[in-house]
């Protein structure tokens, strides 16, 4: 039971919802970076909500399928094809054997999720089959997928046809997109003044955005508290003595373009942080088109947990669904 890669997309990944446990040793979560879209599109598809599926960044790739199987592609809108012939997103649909699955272009969003029934079946690396690029790790051959690569899927039942998630549940991000941010860490270096405008200022998704971190530009230069730099933070003013990275650290280096590190951030080094995007969000940056707007508004604590809360009650609303 396997896919072979006729054409591999722009950037193909296996992910599943990754390898915690080892970013104290430097090596990062990975996994998909929009999870609620990998659940959602493995519930589709009879399967555990953890399992291997693909992730396609802006471009999908093309797939010859030498067994059965049933299908779901969910997260950005990248309408699926079976030999030539369009099929619904967020839906379940099923592939014969010989069958070929292609995608149109990109109509919203970033990356989409292609599942399976059975999974993706590669190498357990460290907990996981999630890709990590930098460290040639995981997923198929520690790598982003090329032409005529074979990929395995495991044995599954396979949900019916045409199971689909309501669009209403269906999360992505809105226009401009407004990412919920706890501020903390390091905000006290930045100026009353600073932290307002990071707040008011609408932020645009710079070209440099990826599973390591997005950066965003077009906001006013962060300005900073006069302080004796501390021995080995060096002179600029966003520089400190190495610290941890949270998950969703919030970066300015020299207080011009904020940079959310993401699935495969490095742990620690040397930049400050005003604070970190709550995990609610992190799934929309996942989904953010470069140029798009976006806002960041501060919450408390109590605020992101009940965010929290919120997401898990819609997962849990799916599954009763499904």
């Amino acid at each position: 039971m396997a896919v072979k890669v006729l054409k591999p997309g722009l950037s193909t990944t296996v992910q599943d919802l990754g390898r915690p446990g080892y970013y104290h040793i430097g090596i990062p979560i990975s996994g998909a970076m929009d999870r609620f879209a990998l659940r959602c599109a493995n519930m589709l598809v009879g399967n555990k909500e953890g399992l291997a599926v693909l992730e396609a960044v802006f471009m999908g790739p093309e797939l010859k399928f030498s067994d059965d199987a049933t299908v779901a592609v969910t997260g950005g809108e990248l309408p699926p094809k079976v030999n030539g012939e369009f099929r619904a997103t967020w839906t379940s649909f099923k592939v014969k054997k010989g069958d070929v699955l292609s995608f149109d272009f990109l109509k919203k969003g970033a990356r989409a999720y292609i599942a399976i029934s059975g999974g993706i079946d590669v190498p357990v690396v460290l907990g996981s089959r999630s890709t990590y690029t930098l460290g040639a790790l995981g997923g198929h051959e520690g790598r982003k997928l090329a032409e005529g690569d074979t990929l395995k899927f495991g044995k599954g039942r396979g949900a019916k046809e045409g199971r689909t998630i309501p669009e209403k549940l269906r999360r992505g991000p809105g226009s401009p997109a407004e990412l919920r941010m706890l501020p903390g860490l390091y905000w006290h270096r930045i100026t009353a003044d600073a932290g307002k405008h990071f707040l008011e200022d609408t932020w645009k998704v710079a070209p440099e955005a990826d599973r390591i971190g997005y950066r965003f530009k077009g906001g006013r230069k962060i300005e900073f508290v006069d302080r004796v730099p501390p021995f080995g933070a060096g002179s600029d003013p966003s520089n400190i003595v190495d610290a941890c990275y949270p998950y969703g650290s919030i970066q300015i280096p020299s207080g011009t373009e904020p940079i959310v590190l993401h699935r495969d951030a490095v742990s620690g080094g040397g930049y400050f942080m005003v604070g970190a995007v709550i995990s609610a969000d992190m799934d929309l940056i996942g989904q953010l088109q470069p140029h798009t707007p976006t806002r960041f508004m501060a919450v408390t604590m109590a605020q992101a947990l009940k965010a929290r809360r919120d997401r898990a009650k819609i997962i849990e609303k799916i599954r009763n669904i499904i």
